[in-house]
């Protein structure tokens, strides 16, 4: 071994020590060369630092998302996956060895040991999966404005709402009660409203509408609902101590980044707001990947990026790691861009002008190297490398390393129809999230009282009320299994001031017993 590979090697086998648990991302490489003893470690206690995956089409990103995942497993730490191109779910199956593998492994200098991973498919629409819902009322006044994008008038008129709904014991469930509720204030209910709650802007009512509908077009309609997802299914672990793999199938919502984004939002936020602070835990207790990060940033407004970088800032106190995985860094705005210790970068393409600026800048957040000209490796680098650099357990910087990655020890292609209905028929959330309960809520208990005519109802609610059962609240509330789901409905404005002060508002939802 020539000096400056030995110097190489003593470098990033001290830096990359690590005193704790780790996973073994592969072997640095140094003039594309294996270095022996260069072992590249990424420290489990310091996942909840978040990450990025980056790199263009076809670099072996989602390999390196998939092999993360399952070593995270492996340890006993749970994972959730969006899923946007359909390529994950490989990870439920055992994967086969060959002869590329064979060598990639050897030069790395670990076996290759295939194995599947304990998994659940979720779904956000009516894709097959386990399906996750939120309430409106569990949104709050505060985000579901922000997700609508709306002026500060028209958010009080939805915070009227929320309080109204709340005064009068009103179930807000699912969009059909948001938009009975804003046509009951801007014709019934007017007078009253008025006279308990100040004026109100039909100019504004109309805005919010339009903005509820755009919404519902998205397929919106299908995620506001019940059975309320509860987070805390998504740390558990198998029978041999395995963390389950939660992969989020989003393949048909690619065209619909608010849908997209409103749910990774909700779902950070509920996340943060219902699991304790635990500090710096030694491993984490989550680690969320989000893939085809752009899809959320690209399309949320100012308010839901700064949404976004606030829970990112805050939620690793609750021991949870957020990966974004992406095509290009620059895609990530630069306040989330700097939480992020861990920078797995796979290799960009210089097309144009515009593509070389880009990977300047992509050069310039790596540390500096004596070893590789960074803006060089960054266009050579082959499928299945990557120049990474990740937080020592003192929170420093670990030097640049061109990297080998490990192979994926599961399959690395997709399942079939068959074995994806299995996982779903097999799994115990399935009888718990993928019966549709549709109870009396707003929407049901205004036409009652005000007795809306037929002809005045839109053709969803007709639809709507023709499947709804007639039952009261109160009889739902004894006799139903979802007691629990009731209760929380009633208790919203308490639960709401958790999260005030960061400008959050979501439910906590209880725990089931």
């Amino acid at each position: 071994m020539t000096d400056i590979k030995k110097t190489f090697s003593e470098e990033i086998q001290s830096k990359y020590s690590t005193k704790g648990d780790f996973i073994v991302l592969g072997n640095a490489l140094l003039e594309n060369e294996a270095i022996a003893n260069a072992t590249i470690k990424l420290p489990l206690k310091m996942l909840n630092r978040h990450g990025m995956i980056a790199g263009a089409t076809g670099t072996g990103k989602t390999k390196t998302l998939q092999t993360i995942a399952e070593s995270l497993s492996l340890k006993g730490i749970p994972t959730l996956m969006m899923d946007i191109k359909g390529d994950l779910s490989g990870i439920a199956a055992t994967g086969v060895s060959n002869e590329k593998i064979e060598e990639r492994q050897a030069k790395i200098g670990l076996p290759f040991e295939p194995q599947s991973f304990p998994t659940e498919l979720f779904s956000l629409s009516k894709e097959k999966g386990i399906r996750l819902r939120a309430t409106v009322s569990e949104f709050g006044p505060v985000l579901f404005s922000k997700i609508l994008e709306l002026n500060d008038t028209q958010g009080g008129i939805v915070s009227l709402i929320f309080k109204f709904c709340d005064d009068e014991r009103l179930p807000l469930l699912d969009l059909a009660d948001f938009k009975r509720l804003i046509q009951y204030i801007t014709n019934e209910g007017k007078d009253r409203i008025e006279k308990d709650y100040g004026k109100i802007s039909s100019t504004s009512t109309s805005t919010i509408l339009r903005k509820v509908i755009e919404l519902e077009q998205q397929g919106a309609d299908l995620f506001f609902g019940e059975y309320s997802f509860e987070v805390e299914d998504l740390l558990r672990k198998d029978s041999n101590g395995k963390g389950y793999v939660s992969i989020m199938k989003v393949t048909d919502i690619q065209d619909r980044p608010k849908l997209f984004s409103t749910f990774m939002l909700s779902l950070l936020s509920e996340i943060y707001s219902t699991f304790p602070e635990v500090g710096d835990l030694e491993k984490p207790k989550l680690v969320i990947f989000i893939d085809e990060a752009h899809l959320i940033f690209n399309e949320a407004s100012t308010a839901l990026l700064n949404q976004i970088e606030t829970i990112i800032k805050l939620i690793r106190s609750k021991g949870v790691g957020v990966f974004f995985c992406t095509q290009n860094p620059m895609d990530i705005p630069a306040g989330i861009l700097g939480q992020l210790g861990t920078k797995i970068q796979h290799a960009l393409r210089a097309f144009t002008a515009a593509d070389r600026k880009q990977i300047k800048l992509t050069a310039d957040n790596y540390p500096l190297t004596d070893y590789y000209n960074t803006e060089l490796l960054l266009t050579s680098m082959g499928i299945g490398e990557a120049a990474i650099t990740v937080l020592t357990e003192k929170g420093t910087p670990a030097p640049l390393a061109h990297t080998l990655l490990c192979a994926p020890r599961s399959r690395m292609d997709i399942l079939s129809d068959n074995e994806i209905d299995q996982i779903i028929s097999s799994s115990t959330l399935s009888e718990k999230y993928n019966k549709e309960i549709d109870r009396k809520s707003a929407y049901e208990i205004l036409n009652e009282k005000y007795a809306v005519k037929e002809e005045e109802v839109t053709p969803a609610k007709v639809e709507r009320k023709s499947t709804r059962e007639e039952k009261s609240t109160f009889e739902q509330a004894i006799n139903s299994p979802i007691a629990k789901q009731v209760g929380r409905t009633l208790v919203q404005e308490i639960v709401r001031g958790i999260m005030g002060v960061l400008g959050v508002t979501t439910s906590s939802r209880k725990r089931r017993r």
